[in-house]
């Protein structure tokens, strides 16, 4: 199975048997990061510079709660992922069916290493809990 030899390919899985199925591996968030400020693009890469961010930090509902959850008001976010990747074939990175459905996504990405990833966010906001699982890795075929 494709699926399996690209779990191998990934570290610091959460739970392997719920997060590899025959369409590829899902990866889980586990920060989020608030834009705060401009990034910056060029021509020859000299002027190259990162926005500025800064980290959302996840609220427990109960006192005794494990994993809390990111309150996410509408808008652009950045996601980091739990797992790494390993390797130099390029796999794809797309957006988890129960992201996009409830509204907010990111972009389908070719990638080779796991980078912070850009989510969008409707309006209305979004409530992400520690570890869900926000996109799936699928081979190239």
């Amino acid at each position: 199975m494709a699926a399996e030899s690209l779990a191998d390919r990934l570290s610091d899985l959460v739970h392997r048997e719920t997060q590899v199925h025959d369409a590829g591996v899902d990866l889980t968030v586990s920060g989020v990061h608030a834009l705060s400020g401009p990034a910056q693009v060029d021509f020859g890469g000299g002027e190259l510079t990162d926005a500025r961010t800064s980290t959302v930090e996840p609220e427990t509902r109960e006192q005794n709660d494990d994993y809390g959850w990111w309150h996410l008001g509408g808008g652009t976010y950045l996601l980091e992922y739990n797992e790494s990747l390993t390797g130099s074939d390029e796999v794809l990175l797309q957006p988890r069916r129960a992201l996009v459905e409830r509204g907010a996504t990111h972009p389908t990405l070719r990638v080779t290493d796991l980078p912070r990833v850009p989510v969008s966010v409707p309006p209305a906001g979004i409530h992400v809990k520690e570890n869900a699982r926000v996109s799936t890795l699928c081979p190239l075929d």
